[in-house]
């Protein structure tokens, strides 16, 4: 039984994944089906849990928030950092953030080249934008 419960929880965590853009919600009910079908109602409680986590993790940034990072002049250097720049990962916090006039919620940088949308609160990543 405890196997069949891990078994359920690592491909509800897997297959969860691809909906962690959408919002909490999906997430929940994604990990919940996908439980559900692997493991019975432990699967769908195990897998509910595991997708809601997820769904929280990486909510994207609106669109607004994507079209005024893109159209921000690049610096003229990029911060470099050693850590991979990763999609729910913090960046260091001595990298300067600069806030998005419009929403608040987010703030941006120019990190090894790339423009990261990020949470200002936690510095986590929330898009990278190539």
């Amino acid at each position: 039984m405890k196997k069949m419960i891990l078994v359920s929880a690592a491909i509800a965590a897997f297959a969860t994944g691809a909906l962690a853009q959408q919002s909490t919600v999906n997430g929940a009910v994604g990990g919940a089906v996908t439980g559900a079908i692997v493991g019975g109602p432990v699967g769908a409680a195990v897998g509910g849990i595991v997708g809601a986590a997820a769904g929280t993790a990486i909510d994207p940034p609106p669109e607004r928030v994507v079209r005024y990072v893109e159209t921000q002049p690049m610096p003229a250097q990029s911060v470099v950092v050693q850590e991979q720049v990763v999609v729910g990962r913090p960046i260091p916090q001595q990298v300067v953030l600069t806030p998005v006039p419009e929403d608040p919620t987010y703030a941006y940088a120019v990190v090894n080249q790339q423009r990261v949308i990020v949470d200002p609160q936690t510095h986590t990543v929330v898009r990278i934008l190539n």
